[in-house]
Formats: C-alpha cells, sequence, structure tokens
C-alpha cells in the first residue's frame, strides 16, 4: 500500500494553509497514495499560542472539518488531519486533534494529543500547555487497503515520540504503522527526530509514517522538517529535508511479516 507523509510550512491564513493542503493531497493521489497523512498544525501557525482559539471547531462541524472530509471523498483516499484546534468546555483552551477520514469522507477517528510539549533553552520557549488541554486515551484505527489488506494504525502526535510507553501500547494492541504528524522544532529536530522515530519503528516492530512541518514561518519559528517513512527495521524509506512536498513509500505486509518471524522481540517481552 502506498502512503504519503506531507510536509508544510503553514502560516497564519488558513484559507492559504488548505490551499497548500489540497494541492499536496493532490499530489500525493495522482501518485498513487491511500493514505496521507498532513502534519500537525497544518492548518495554521499563528503568530502567538492563543491564535489558536480563533480557529477551533466543535468535533462533526466547522471549516476545517468540511475540508478533510470533502477532500478525502474526492480523492478517494484516506486523509489523516495532522492536528486541528477542537473546542472543550473551557473558553481558553482548545484540543490539539488528529482526525481521520476514509474515503467515503466519513470521520473513523479522533486522537487529542496526550503529551504537551514544554521547552525552554533560554532562546525559545514553548509552553503547550497554556492552551492546550491533554488527551488521556491512546487510540488506534483500521484501514482497509484497496487490495483487501488490512493494516492496524496507532496515532501520535509529536512530542508524544518521547514517550515510547504509548507506542508499546499500540504494538500490543497490534499496530502494523504508527503515525506521528509533527511541528518539531529546528533545535530539537536535528537532536532527536530521525533517532526517535527509527527506535520506535525497531523496538515495536512496525512502520513509522512522520509528516512534519519544515521551514521557516511568518511567525518567526523555523521548524525541522525531515518528514519520513521509517520501516519496521529502522531504515528509512524515504525523506524530505525542507519545504513543502510529498514523501512517497510503500508499506509491504511481507516485509513486516519476515522482520517479525526474524526477530520476535514482541514476544520476548517480561515486564
Amino acid at each position: 500500500m502506498k502512503v504519503a507523509a506531507i510536509q508544510m510550512v503553514s502560516g497564519p491564513r488558513l484559507e492559504a494553509n488548505l490551499q497548500a493542503a489540497r494541492a499536496l493531497l493532490e499530489q500525493a493521489a495522482e501518485q498513487g497514495a491511500e493514505l496521507a497523512v498532513l502534519p500537525e498544525y497544518f492548518c495554521t501557525m499563528g503568530f502567538k499560542d492563543t491564535d489558536k482559539l480563533a480557529l477551533r471547531e466543535a468535533h462533526g462541524e466547522g471549516v476545517i472539518q468540511r475540508f478533510l472530509s470533502d477532500t478525502a471523498r474526492a480523492l478517494q483516499m484516506w486523509i489523516v488531519g495532522g492536528t486541528l484546534p477542537l473546542q472543550t468546555t473551557t473558553a481558553d483552551r482548545v484540543r490539539n486533534t488528529t482526525l481521520v477520514f476514509d474515503p467515503a469522507g466519513q470521520c473513523v477517528a479522533r486522537y487529542d494529543k496526550i503529551h504537551l510539549f514544554h521547552f525552554d533553552d533560554g532562546r525559545e520557549q514553548y509552553f503547550e500547555n497554556r492552551v492546550i488541554e491533554a488527551g488521556a486515551t491512546p487510540v488506534q484505527f483500521a484501514l482497509q487497503a484497496r487490495d483487501g489488506d488490512r493494516w492496524q494504525v496507532g496515532l501520535s502526535v509529536c512530542y508524544d515520540l518521547r514517550f515510547p510507553e504509548l507506542y508499546r501500547a499500540h504494538a500490543l494492541a497490534g499496530a502494523d504503522l504508527m503515525l506521528v504528524p509533527s511541528a518539531f522544532t529546528r533545535t530539537t529536530g536535528q537532536a532527536h527526530w530521525e533517532v526517535l522515530l527509527r527506535a520506535r519503528a525497531i523496538e515495536n516492530l512496525a512502520y513509522v509514517l512522520a509528516p512534519a512541518q519544515g521551514g521557516a514561518h511568518d511567525n518567526g519559528r523555523h521548524t525541522w522538517g525531515h518528514s519520513m517513512l521509517v520501516d519496521p527495521w529502522g531504515q528509512v524509506l524515504a525523506e524530505r529535508e525542507e519545504g513543502e512536498g510529498v514523501v512517497l513509500g510503500t508499506l509491504d505486509r511481507g516485509r513486516l511479516r519476515a522482520v517479525r518471524q526474524q526477530l520476535p522481540a514482541l514476544t520476548h517481552r517480561v515486564l
């Protein structure tokens, strides 16, 4: 099954971001992708954290969700909407949410980011908990490919990548593929992005598809990019360093089965 990680350099304007996302999703569909995953904050990279509040939507309605649903249906493709702000019961908070749409345009899964980014090196400061309300529940969904094969997919977002227990929970639930839509900073991405993605793939004997924001944004932030597909042996199969684009790769059931048979590490768990 062909899959695509969509790399973007989103700005503060919703309409422009959706137009850019649509063009990239069309590219992915034209190249045969059955699943395309957008990066974290694909719909907005605002000038301040509270800019997300103006774009928040109720689950099941709103401009961003209609865009994802309509595009999935038009392109006959599974689309994972990186993250978008969904409203909570609190006026000054949103959930940082991943939504999954099937080729019929139906929303089939929702994951609210569990781990909230906190970073302060004296020059850069990020405190997601100022605006984001954390989720609490791991989520997987089943994807039926065009060839009839069934893939179990585990959802995660960006900072979640540093918490291996989430990915082990996905593995124990049968995940074959783990998604990591992200907006890693240049500082943390250069140091940790690839090694963490490869580790999550290796230790859980699963594919990892990680679309990212990748470039210099209008708000002055510089994200790391390097969207990639990693196989269960930890090999990087496809990657894009910076700028908008489509990272295309193929999930191979035979390869997955062979790696798990040759090194059945998950069956050797003791703790």
